[in-house]
């Protein structure tokens, strides 16, 4: 049976015609990567819908690429940064496979041999169970509940050190996970399955189960790595199964949301320790009595309003008052045509709300910093691209470079850490790893 590779642009405007069964145009359907449309009996057109990854059949790859063909490690490193910053972009095999199942698979072999090297990592779990004897502490509310009058057996609960915690079930599902994909190379197949052997004792999740919490110690250090990767495709990846095996795998990603998460930390990341703080997803009205100069906060302020809106990220000075806007844009509307203006006045419309004059429309692209004054008004509308093709320190720089610009401007002074007085990571909820 012969493999069939099909492939398109995240920005295709035609798609592709491919042949289908009933059974995989379903299916595709399911993993929501494609818009799918019957042309007739076993034809179908294929269209992208703001998703890019890919699904894999017996004997058929479908595969939505990032514009500009970003590479495995690029988008892994901004599914990783944007979650809890310790992922290690080098541990990615994108320059290795061009295909991105083999590169995520081979990616979790080297990272997970680095995270065993000294050996499975153990920590203690709380145990409960009826014993004839006393182990630990009796359990003396279960004890009562369940065996009202008896002596014997005992509920008691007690610690005990084992590998069975959720650092490796992580790990171990995620091996599994990968084990179920069809035609990975046979060499890496091999080192999944010699892998899996090593987490002897290790309760092996459930399909669909959510991955337990963990958090981060300088006891399992070594494991972060490999944990971040882990989740990254558990979060994102899925398989369906049936009697006669693996029907499909897909890894479905949405690249709006990858990129205005991954701008959002690395905004606060940038501007932590500056005067000020920093808010996600700000609600606000453009209609209504609220005054921003009094540094109120939330669209609570504006009783009055029947036009909301959600700010990507703002700015406010020492004072509360908003000071700057950051708009994250993977794709700008002027380069699509029927809504050439449309960012431009999404931008406007935030800051007459706001009563703030700069705002910043951060795009993944090439290119320079282009500036805009609004006619009429004291507004000024930068688009900032980011070339996401670059090495992560580079992108992060940049972010880091449009962020301290932004506030310098705004402020009217350098923009250089203080004495970290304001935790903007506390400010956007930002959440550490495992939780």
């Amino acid at each position: 049976m012969s493999f069939r590779y099909e492939s398109l642009d995240e920005l295709d405007p035609v798609g592709i015609e491919v042949q289908l069964t009933a059974i995989q145009a379903s299916l595709l359907e399911q993993s929501a990567l494609v818009d799918v449309r019957r042309l007739d009996a076993g034809s179908y057109r294929l269209l992208p819908n703001g998703r890019v990854g890919a699904v894999r059949f017996d004997d058929l790859q479908i595969e939505v690429t990032p514009k500009q063909k970003l590479g495995v490690a690029h988008l892994l490193f901004l599914l990783g940064y944007a979650k809890d910053r310790v992922f290690r972009p080098e541990t990615v095999m994108g320059e290795t496979y061009d295909d991105l199942w083999p590169a995520m698979a081979q990616s979790l072999v080297a990272s997970v041999e680095r995270a065993l090297t000294t050996g499975l990592l153990q920590g203690y779990r709380t145990e409960q169970e009826a014993l004839l004897t006393v182990r630990g502490r009796i359990a003396f509310e279960d004890q009562l509940r369940r065996r009202p009058g008896s002596v014997v057996p005992i509920e008691v609960r007690y610690d005990e050190f084992s590998p069975d915690i959720a650092e490796n079930q992580i790990l171990l599902a995620a091996i599994h996970l990968m084990l179920g994909v069809p035609r990975i190379p046979s060499e890496t197949r091999r080192q999944l399955l010699h892998l899996a052997a090593r987490f002897a004792g290790v309760t092996r999740l459930l399909p669909g189960t959510p991955a337990p919490r963990w958090q981060p110690t300088r006891l399992n250090d070594r494991y972060h790595s490999a944990l971040s990767l882990a989740e990254i495709l558990l979060r994102h990846s899925s398989t369906r199964v049936s009697a006669r095996g693996v029907e499909m795998s897909a890894f479905v990603v949405v690249m709006w949301k990858v990129f205005e998460d991954f701008v959002t930390v690395a905004l606060a990341d940038a501007l932590s320790g500056c005067p000020g703080r920093l808010e996600a997803q700000l609600p606000a009205y453009l209609t209504g009595d609220g005054d921003w100069s009094a540094g109120r906060t939330g669209a609570a302020d504006d009783p009055h309003g029947d036009i909301s809106m959600n700010v990507d990220v703002v700015h406010r000075d020492e004072a509360g008052v908003p000071d700057v806007i950051f708009d994250a844009k993977y794709k700008l509307a002027s380069s699509t045509g029927s809504n050439a203006n449309a960012d431009h006045y999404q931008m406007l419309a935030y800051c007459t709300a706001l009563q703030v004059r700069v705002a910043w429309l951060i795009y993944a692209g090439g290119g320079s910093d282009i500036r805009r004054r609004i006619k009429n008004t004291d507004v000024e509308i930068v688009a900032a691209p980011i070339n996401l093709r670059r090495p992560p320190r580079e992108v992060l720089a940049r972010i880091s470079q449009i962020a301290l610009a932004a506030v310098h401007k705004s402020a009217g002074r350098p923009a250089t850490p203080s004495d970290g007085r304001h935790s903007l990571r506390g400010g956007l909820g930002l959440r550490s790893p495992g939780r």
